[in-house]
């Protein structure tokens, strides 16, 4: 690959795993902000946030606040999300700092990762119709190409320094 070329696809490569950390620092921060707020404080902060969708649809109001009435069911919702987005956002944290750092292991893991939750989000997107989820599908499949193409530099350019 000329140079020139490298050079574009290395700045691109750290700007897209950049934005994956910074992904993985937020969902990190929203798992440990789910893992420790209370109900009441949730149905509150969701009712002000959505309150111009429930100013029009009075029965959405009504089916929000039947639904985290349950606080059984509450814990139990809180907990899984809190749980999914602390591993989903640390593994890409730990991914994106391994690979600022070089680390060849983490290029094909982080291939793999960012594979399976493509493919969890293309299941996703197929109920959804959600196109925010199909961009970010393109996006993590964009990051994978860039990491392939990283990491068959960096193994070249690991084979010719140690010759």
């Amino acid at each position: 690959m000329p140079q020139k070329r490298r050079d574009i696809v290395q700045k691109t490569f750290r700007v897209g795993i950049t934005l994956k950390g910074i992904d993985g620092a937020l969902e990190t921060i929203g798992g440990l902000w789910l893992w420790f707020i209370h109900p009441t404080a949730f149905n509150a902060i969701v009712s002000v946030l959505s309150k111009h969708e429930f100013k029009h649809s009075p029965q959405l109001l009504t089916a929000f606040h039947t639904l985290y009435a349950s606080e059984a069911l509450w814990y139990a919702h809180r907990r899984f999300a809190s749980i999914y987005l602390l591993s989903h956002g640390l593994t890409k944290v730990i991914l994106v700092i391994a690979l600022w750092m070089n680390s060849l292991w983490a290029y094909p893991l982080t291939i793999f990762v960012f594979g399976g939750f493509s493919v969890y989000q293309i299941y996703r997107f197929s109920f959804t119709h959600s196109i925010p989820m199909l961009i970010l599908t393109i996006f993590d499949l964009a990051v994978i190409y860039l990491t392939w193409l990283q990491w068959r530099d960096e193994k070249e350019r690991r084979t010719k320094s140690s010759e």
